[in-house]
């Protein structure tokens, strides 16, 4: 990591199937980084314990290589999929439980304030997120798959209500 990032981010789109992050760090100048980003996959014929166990070393082990300020997790959107809704609220616990175990600071954003802090539109689509993620960052084109997108754009939503914050 370069001496002059001052904070650095974890960004987690949780998901049993795939969860997506992103690490992102913040220079003293105030420019956006990415440290690392990518995807959790967890195989769909285990058994739900055995995935959520993998998702809590794969979380573990970011954390111990990129010692995060911060982690910045999506919270549970609750659409009309209840079983959907139940396993990312599984996933989201063993990245909690991870963040918690190493005294991580944990903060939530729901997708409308992800896509505020990144577009300055709630209601932008995936399309115009990646774009803002690639533009903020600095990147030739945006990030794949999506859910490391995601998982970098929460984290850069973090980083922009700091910011925000600060002014405040």
């Amino acid at each position: 990591m370069s001496e002059d990032i001052t904070r650095v981010v974890l960004g987690i789109d949780p998901g049993t199937a795939t969860t997506g992050y992103g690490v992102v760090g913040e220079t003293s100048q105030g420019e956006f980084v990415l440290l690392a980003c990518g995807v959790f996959r967890t195989p769909a014929d285990a058994p739900m314990h055995l995935r959520l166990l993998e998702l809590f070393r794969d979380t573990q082990a970011l954390l111990e290589e990129f010692k995060p300020d911060e982690v910045a997790v999506e919270k549970l959107f609750f659409g009309r999929n209840v079983t959907t809704a139940i396993a990312v609220g599984q996933a989201r616990g063993a990245v909690l439980v991870a963040a918690a175990l190493a005294g991580i600071p944990v903060v939530e954003y729901t997708p409308a304030e992800v896509k505020q802090a990144v577009t300055g539109y709630g209601n932008a689509d995936k399309q115009q997120v990646q774009q803002m993620v690639a533009y903020l960052l600095h990147l030739d084109k945006p990030p794949t798959p999506d859910d490391a997108a995601d998982g970098i754009a929460i984290a850069i939503c973090h980083l922009q209500t700091i910011h925000y914050n600060r002014l405040l």
